[in-house]
């Protein structure tokens, strides 16, 4: 079955060759309106690339060559690793998912929020280049008032002595007393909560809001949802520098 954005497959086709069903089977599920296609009833005759989130009887169908990308918020307490004996919650204890996903980036173990899971290793490689410059937003709530110097010296770039580098300038907007939005073009290691402790900052909420052009929301912690055809596009153009 090719699944190549250039050539299509009819979708009887495509469900029988996934596993789903006979095609005869197919053309029946399909006439029933049981089968949709990016959120559409499928009609009969209907063509496919593949890419498309298609779902038979309410489940979705997974092509051999189908590139998945979830969007998840990651709850605060869960450690961003498969397995690890010091950890006590991780990926694969608090994210359920009909097909092995891991994770494009990291997030820390304290903080919560978007994490973007993927069995596509092509595009986990492009995400955590570094110096790639992708964009990761975040939302930060502060344990004390936080003052304008203080965000403008995060803004322009601090010294982190303990990494020995000084962060790259980056976007900040206040959005409160005790609260800010940061827009970060590089993936230091608990980058912003070393940022705010290098400017005498501690925080007490850190939540990631985007990454890229994917978004957190509507999603509560612990949940998650597959990207569409149109926001999986975007996601490659930005991630592969074709944006």
């Amino acid at each position: 079955m090719d699944t190549g954005n250039d050539k299509k497959i009819r979708l009887n086709k495509y469900l029988a060759e996934a596993g789903v069903c006979s095609r005869r089977e197919a053309d029946r599920l399909i006439a029933a309106g049981d089968v949709t296609v990016d959120g559409e009833t499928a009609v009969p005759g209907q063509s496919v690339t593949g890419t498309e989130r298609i779902l038979a009887g309410g489940r979705i169908v997974r092509g051999r060559d189908r590139k998945i990308v979830v969007a998840w918020y990651k709850p605060q307490g869960v450690t961003t690793t498969h397995s690890d004996p010091h950890a006590k919650v991780t990926v694969d204890d608090a994210f359920k998912f009909p097909v092995r996903l891991t994770y494009a980036g990291r997030l820390d173990r304290d903080s919560e929020g978007l994490l973007l899971m993927t069995n596509d290793g092509d595009l986990i490689n492009a995400m955590m280049r570094a110096g790639a410059g992708h964009e990761k937003e975040y939302i930060v709530r502060t344990r004390a008032k936080i003052s304008d110097a203080q965000l403008h010296q995060m803004e322009k770039g601090v010294w982190l002595k303990d990494l020995q580098v000084k962060t790259r300038p980056c976007r900040i907007e206040r959005l409160g007393d005790y609260s800010f939005r940061i827009v970060l073009t590089q993936g230091l290691n608990r980058q912003i909560r070393r940022m705010c402790a290098s400017v005498g900052a501690d925080i007490k909420v850190l939540k990631r809001v985007r990454v890229l052009c994917v978004t957190v929301k509507g999603l509560k912690p612990g949940m998650y949802r597959e990207l569409n055809t149109q926001e999986k596009e975007q996601l490659y153009k930005e991630a592969f520098g074709n944006g």
